[in-house]
């Protein structure tokens, strides 16, 4: 799919086929492509493929990077077409595991609050926000949702606000304030008859869509090559004529960063940076029947490496590594003005 593609013009069903092939071809990247092969399958409402999919990861046999994911998904994915005694299990197994990640917990505790286990969403949300939360300063991107999803759900409990809720308003960016988001009387201003309340709910509704799609969405990011050191130096001493391209490291370095940037200033979002190595870029290029040797399939290679999910978000969350592998903080590193 292409990242312009209007979601309402997806083809779930062949998104999903297509990118089950990419996963045969390049079983390295397996398992962002076949998550992503999944949700097109729940889209598309055949839930056993998608179940099928993750219980292919689960028993590959291949050490996963994010396996507490997988099975968050496969349990929420499950209880929408009645496996809802597996999914419980499934779910009651990562809570009891305490996974350092934000995500499964998100998955787990809104499948519960979807199917009005409140209070279980509640507690979960909390326990998730106590783990990785305390003590640890600034909350990161990742977990304002679990900040934003306990919120809402003790404001449909009822309960007062507590300090986690106040941090949750703390990093909430948006116009309209989370007591508004999360009003559970707001279901009725959709029965009113006075415009001006309806306005109103139309814009609240807007607002929330906005955090929905910020939180939720899986982009395709504009991704610029980056050459570690080594891979680098192999890649000039094999093709000389990409010297040209890479004068030296440093100036590719500041190349990489002064794109990213420049990309940034125009407006444009998603932006991420994808790490190269030399054999796999020589196999792209037999793929394309071109030569290593040629520039131009630089920024071809760069963007299939994007869609095969090996973009790193550019710029970096605060305190994060910097991009270039040299193990300092970005602010310290490349993130300077």
């Amino acid at each position: 799919m292409r990242p312009d593609t209007p979601a309402e013009n997806v083809d779930h069903t062949t998104e999903a086929a297509r990118l089950e092939r990419t996963a045969d071809l390049y079983p390295e990247d397996a398992e962002a492509l076949l998550l992503r092969a999944a949700a097109h399958r729940e889209l598309s409402g055949d839930r056993p493929a998608a179940t099928a999919l993750y219980d292919r990861l689960l028993s590959s046999g291949t050490p996963l990077d994010a396996p507490f994911l997988v099975r968050a998904l496969k349990a929420s994915n499950l209880w929408e077409y009645g496996h809802e005694a597996e999914a419980r299990a499934i779910i009651d197994g990562i809570r009891t595991a305490s996974p350092r990640d934000a995500a499964p917990w998100v998955i787990v505790a809104e499948a519960l609050e979807a199917h009005d286990e409140l209070e279980q969403a509640h507690e979960t949300f909390t326990e998730a926000v106590r783990l990785l939360l305390t003590g640890a300063g600034e909350p990161p991107r990742a977990t304002h949702p679990l900040l934003f999803g306990r919120h809402r759900v003790r404001r449909m409990l009822g309960a007062a606000h507590d300090e986690w809720d106040a941090l949750a308003d703390s990093v909430h960016t948006l116009p309209i304030t989370l007591d508004e988001l999360h009003d559970p009387k707001r279901v009725w201003s959709l029965g009113s008859e006075n415009p001006v309340e309806l306005q109103a709910e139309i814009t609240r509704l807007r607002a929330e869509l906005g955090a929905y799609r910020e939180a939720l969405s899986r982009p395709f990011p504009v991704a610029i090559l980056h050459w570690p050191a080594d891979e680098l130096a192999e890649l000039t001493q094999a093709y000389p004529s990409l010297t040209q391209e890479y004068p030296s490291y440093g100036e590719h370095l500041a190349a990489v960063e002064g794109a990213l940037r420049e990309l940034a200033a125009s407006g444009t979002p998603n932006l991420g940076v994808v790490t190269g190595t030399v054999p796999s870029y020589e196999a792209f290029a037999a793929s394309e029947g071109a030569t290593p040797g040629d520039a131009t399939l630089l920024p071809q290679y760069a963007t299939t490496l994007a869609a095969r999910g090996r973009a790193v978000a550019w710029p970096p969350e605060r305190g994060a590594q910097c991009w270039c592998g040299s193990g300092r903080p970005y602010g310290e590193c490349h993130g300077t003005a």
